[in-house]
């Protein structure tokens, strides 16, 4: 379908396989075989420069060198997986780069599991392949059923609310079962599946390592490590808060959020979550694509004013974000921190329609007029 194209984030790999290498990252199942597999030729049985390294008989064409030598683009999925994956692509690419482009896919943090054996400084681009965002539906369909049914491609696609449970379940069970069980060393796996199951309630809030460690019975650090896991494999994400010389602002807490907003019940938290992964979405497509320093933070003081969302464009705050589900009154913190901080303007969002110009630098507004005025991916 023509949602799945993609064609702006294809355009950019396309351009940027020119130079370097390219790393595909992102969540399972979120689309980037299928992304990958548009940039070349279609294959009755299957492409045979798309080399999957879960796949035993791809797992010997790739350290054979394998592949068909009048194909110029050649795509190692899941390759991250093998050990030694850094020297052997860095090998590939320094020997064959006259010839063949380059594309590495893979559903955990390329950047971090490229640390360690030869550097591939220099050599790749890297981007992140997120959830469908409401600039690439709107055409067909609405905000709302984005919201409800998420941004991975195949149960946003079927709309059936018992089908996207079942799906939750399963994707838990490859990321816990098997990405994370093939890239970690973690005895007790299956405490990981307690630890996610209780990650939901605590999204928008700030998050405590202790109590969640009280509730699994694990220490902190164990939480900490197993949360970093989670980052890596792109099941859930945290943001630090944004600080400024006038304000008693929080130093040490963070937020969570999950990739896939769906997986809540909670309506409010669902929509904040939502929020951030657009917002987190436009981050990445900045420094991915015009290499800019871009950070999403939240700002919170110590007498728990808050606002849920800053965008830090080269380290100069951009704009913040609250958001409500409902047209409501303007929350007095925005005009708090916009007397005490030097962040040029602040959005108010919500799924209502009111659209009111508080003043130059403050905006009450529908989520679909803002994310026309800042040009969310």
């Amino acid at each position: 379908m023509s949602i799945l194209l993609r064609n702006s984030f294809k355009d950019n790999i396309i351009k940027d396989l020119q130079s370097k290498m390219v790393f595909l990252g992102g969540p399972r199942q979120v689309g980037k075989t299928t992304l990958a597999q548009m940039l070349i030729k279609k294959y009755k049985d299957g492409h045979p420069a798309y080399l999957n390294w879960d796949n035993s008989l791809h797992r010997k064409k790739i350290l054979n060198q394998d592949w068909p030598a009048n194909e110029k683009l050649i795509i190692f999925d899941e390759i991250h997986k093998f050990k030694n994956w850094r020297n052997l692509v860095k090998g590939y690419y320094d020997t064959l780069k006259n010839t063949h482009q380059f594309l590495i896919t893979g559903s955990a943090r390329l950047d971090y599991y490229r640390k360690g054996g030869d550097s591939l400084l220099g050599r790749y681009h890297y981007h992140r392949l997120h959830p469908l965002s409401y600039s690439e539906i709107k055409k067909s369909y609405s905000l709302e059923q984005l919201v409800k049914f998420g941004g991975f491609p195949e149960p946003f696609l079927k709309k059936d609310l018992e089908e996207l449970n079942r799906w939750h379940l399963q994707r838990r069970e490859r990321v816990v079962y098997s990405d994370i069980r093939d890239l970690e060393n973690i005895k007790e796996i299956s405490m990981l599946d307690v630890l996610i199951e209780a990650l939901p309630e605590r999204v928008g809030s700030p998050l405590s390592r202790k109590s969640l460690g009280e509730d699994i019975q694990v220490d902190q650090k164990t939480i900490e490590r197993w949360l970093q896991i989670l980052e890596r494999v792109y099941y859930c994400f945290r943001i630090p808060p944004f600080g400024a010389p006038k304000i008693r602002a929080v130093k040490k807490e963070q937020k969570l959020y999950l990739w896939d907003w769906s997986e809540h019940t909670d309506q409010g938290k669902k929509w904040e979550n939502f929020i951030a992964s657009q917002l987190l979405k436009y981050c990445h497509h900045h420094e991915d694509n015009f290499g800019e320093k871009m950070e999403l933070r939240f700002i919170r003081d110590t007498d728990r004013r808050e606002v849920d969302f800053v965008i830090i464009k080269n380290k100069k705050p951009l704009f913040a974000v609250e958001c409500k589900t409902g047209e409501q009154d303007l929350s007095p913190h925005i005009r708090y921190f916009f007397e005490r901080t030097k962040i040029p303007h602040f959005y108010q969002i919500h799924r209502g329609k009111k659209h009111k110009n508080i003043s130059d630098n403050i905006t009450v507004l529908p989520f679909e007029k803002f994310s026309e005025i800042v040009d969310l991916p």
